[in-house]
């Protein structure tokens, strides 16, 4: 199991395997069943996750009680909410997972002892922060900017295989459309194919 994450941070750090096994000492398995909430809206989060196998859901309440899912979580992807684990505020997301699913989770507390103990994790996490920031301000531009087609050929492009695994409902809160918008846009591509 801990291969995907050595796998995970060899793509921005060099790390020896004893250093890895120290880097992994923090960590604790967690197993989460189908529909089990990770993280509730109003929780203080208190962890970071690595994604071994499932998949979850990053999601808010928006002020008209519809969800509104910021991302999906597959294997090989951090879950958390990062302005409540950094400010120690209530969170206002939720992560739920969609199937059962193994994850990898470290405390901030732990993470900041790796920090002091080894300095390259410290640049690791910068690098990953750096490259979410980048993914989430993608994600912010393509809301904004790019019609509800070419939203939804993203989805299938960024998560391969994953439509298949999710409800329609889930991919519309994702792409921010009702359900019914989104038959109607597969109908369309499928015609156009």
């Amino acid at each position: 199991m801990s291969d995907l994450l050595f796998r995970n941070i060899s793509q921005y750090i060099n790390l020896s395997e004893e250093d890895f096994q120290q880097f992994l000492k923090p960590f604790e398995f967690k197993a989460f069943k189908k529909k089990e909430i990770v993280l509730k809206e109003g929780e203080c989060c208190l962890f970071e996750g690595f994604v071994l196998n499932g998949c979850f859901k990053v999601y808010y309440l928006n002020e008209n009680g519809f969800e509104q899912t910021l991302y999906f979580a597959v294997e090989g992807w951090w879950i958390t909410d990062i302005d409540s684990l950094i400010n120690a505020v209530p969170s206002i997301l939720n992560i739920e997972a969609l199937e059962d699913s193994e994850v990898l989770m470290i405390s901030k507390k732990d993470k900041e002892h790796l920090y002091e103990t080894m300095p390259q994790i410290e640049k690791l996490f910068r690098i990953m922060n750096q490259k979410s920031s980048v993914a989430l301000q993608r994600r912010i531009l393509s809301l904004t900017g790019k019609t509800a087609d070419k939203r939804y050929l993203e989805f299938l492009e960024k998560y391969p295989g994953l439509e298949q695994k999710i409800t329609q409902q889930q991919v519309a809160a994702y792409l921010g459309i009702t359900h019914e918008f989104l038959s109607k846009i597969r109908k369309k591509i499928s015609l156009e194919k």
